[in-house]
């Protein structure tokens, strides 16, 4: 026998890895500069100067078992010394190397601690929209997934069914800011907000709800807007992170998990973090990429290139008609579909080469998500097919 699960999950790949694997094969047929993929969020913005100058260093003065041997379980001292050094200087906290577990990336993260926290039946939930693959962490963890549906004018926290969702089972919420696929900030309000209220049901029910913050697009933010640091509202809060946006590094798989002092438990859920890395067989990040970024810790690439897409393209799609929820951060816009059934709408796409992403699986139907992390010259090239897009419903929509 083998596993029915594993099975599904096998042949009903991510909407946005199916959608990216089209894009290769048809530019195989067409052309590269001929079409026009907006499906998956690789950085295009390339990997800052100091990155190369320090793998060119390393390479010429470590000697190869200090490069490419094994670290430490949890990620080498000098990584966690280096990161928990640069927190506590951009949000004046008190984390320590202690705190942190190195991960292949924030997928990595999110397992491991889904695995570490999850007793049968536990749940989490997820604001809509949210990104697909969490339904899968946390299912395989043995946990249950609850969807909360968002404020659709803002996509912030809709609280009313917030409450209504929260109960004794409840093991944690999880927040995504900004937010894949809207591209969202989640207020300081809504933030205060949410911690009053997790404060509240950990009392009434006797037990604690964590919550857990993903944030691999903490630092691709835009307009000067403030990102709360979380744990210095909520006590109980575990954040998983990724270096694959910020520093344009998403094949090297490096992140964390950090786990402050302050968590009720703290010493134990760090131990399940290791232990849940040890039988999730992830035990040692990729030890050359550990010793990148002890030395490039603060360092982001030149995101100012993603601002300018974002404009163009927002700007341009409002005026054509396209209604979307303007972005604060991140590298998406979450768009309405011409369509009710934006499956539908995706696939009529396909014939101007628009390769876009159904909502569907984000949690919000009649939605379609567009990366705009592309060279410029995609965007401006696609942009009169978005309007003969528009203008071919508008046809439909007369008949």
């Amino acid at each position: 026998m083998i596993s029915e699960e594993m099975i599904r999950l096998g042949k009903k790949k991510s909407i946005i890895r199916e959608i990216f694997e089209y894009g290769k094969e048809r530019a195989e047929v067409v052309g590269a500069e001929n079409i026009y993929d907006f499906s998956i969020g690789n950085p295009s913005v390339p990997v800052p100067n100091i990155v190369h100058e320090t793998i060119r260093d390393l390479l010429n003065q470590k000697n190869d078992i200090d490069l490419f041997g094994y670290t430490s379980a949890q990620g080498t001292l000098e990584i966690r010394i280096s990161i928990s050094n640069n927190l506590n200087a951009r949000f004046g906290t008190c984390f320590r190397p202690e705190n942190l577990y190195i991960t292949c990336g924030a997928a990595a993260a999110l397992r491991i601690i889904m695995q570490a926290l999850t007793v049968l039946g536990d749940e989490y939930i997820f604001f809509t929209p949210y990104f697909p693959e969490y339904k899968v962490f946390v299912e395989s963890a043995g946990g249950v997934f609850v969807e909360s549906k968002s404020n659709p004018k803002n996509f912030q926290i809709d609280f009313e069914q917030l409450e209504t969702i929260i109960n004794r089972n409840t093991k944690a919420v999880c927040v995504n800011s900004p937010n894949n696929p809207s591209g969202v900030i989640l207020s300081r309000e809504n933030i205060v907000r949410l911690a009053l209220l997790l404060e509240r049901k950990s009392k009434e029910y006797g037990n604690v709800i964590y919550l857990i913050s993903d944030e691999p697009y903490r630092e691709l933010v835009y307009d000067e807007i403030d990102i709360p640091c979380i744990t210095k509202y909520y006590k109980n809060t575990l954040v998983c992170y990724s270096y694959s946006k910020s520093l344009s590094l998403p094949g090297e798989r490096i992140g964390y998990i950090l786990v402050p002092d302050e968590v009720e438990n703290a010493e134990e859920i760090y131990a399940a973090v290791s232990g849940a890395g040890r039988a999730l067989g992830y035990v040692c990040a990729p030890s050359l990429i550990q010793h990148v970024i002890a030395k490039c810790t603060g360092e982001v690439s030149d995101l100012s290139a993603y601002k300018k897409n974002r404009d163009l393209l927002y700007n341009a799609l409002t005026e054509y008609g396209y209604e979307c929820v303007h972005p604060d951060g991140a590298f998406y816009l979450f768009v309405k579909s011409l369509d009710s059934d934006a499956i539908e709408f995706c696939k009529y796409a396909k014939k101007y080469e628009l390769l876009l992403v159904p909502g569907d699986d984000f949690g919000c139907e009649g939605y379609v998500r567009i990366a705009y992390c592309v060279p410029m010259a995609q965007i401006k090239s696609a942009l009169p097919y978005f309007r003969k897009l528009m203008e071919d419903y508008k046809v439909r929509n007369m008949r």
